[in-house]
């Protein structure tokens, strides 16, 4: 089984949303924040083709790392959920660490706000990004999909219509 950085955001977010994931119940092509978030991934940096690199690293794909610099360039429609892009990031600099690149740095960059965040990935980062790696592991090798959780953050997933079917709205 393969961690992605997917995986790592979706954890931090909901472990239902992680399991339902793996298991192929993926609803995102559904959801237009989803598609907003994805147009402003693709049209926020026009001019990042020609200078960065999109890298697949064990199985995760980087959208934009710059090799010369050694940053992961990380776009995001909103920071609500900033914890999980910090995540995401810092797993990048893990598989970045893991694979020989040492001094890598991430930078999550939010168009919309006008605002980026500098992401390192600290020694004692590393425990804890392999601890969610086996945590994400127990999580989706489980036969029963985790509960539900009941937060505000739930009324804009793309799994909200799934996981509240037949509910009240909250």
């Amino acid at each position: 089984m393969t961690i992605t950085g997917t995986y790592i955001k979706y954890y931090k977010v909901c472990h239902r949303k992680t399991w339902l994931f793996h298991h192929k119940i993926e609803m995102e092509h559904t959801s237009e924040l989803v598609a907003e978030g994805s147009f402003i991934g693709e049209k926020s940096y026009p001019q990042r083709a020609e200078r960065y690199r999109e890298i697949l690293l064990d199985g995760s794909r980087i959208d934009f790392y710059d090799p010369y610099d050694k940053v992961v360039h990380e776009i995001k429609k909103s920071d609500k959920l900033e914890h999980s892009h910090v995540a995401q990031v810092q797993f990048y600099l893990y598989l970045l660490r893991k694979n020989g690149i040492e001094g890598a740095t991430g930078l999550i960059e939010y168009p919309k706000l006008r605002q980026t965040q500098t992401v390192r990935l600290e020694e004692e980062d590393v425990s804890l990004v392999e601890a969610w790696v086996q945590d994400i592991e127990r999580i989706v090798n489980s036969e029963q999909c985790p509960e539900r959780i009941t937060k505000s953050k739930c009324r804009s997933c793309s799994y909200f219509d799934f996981c509240y079917a037949a509910e009240e709205v909250l």
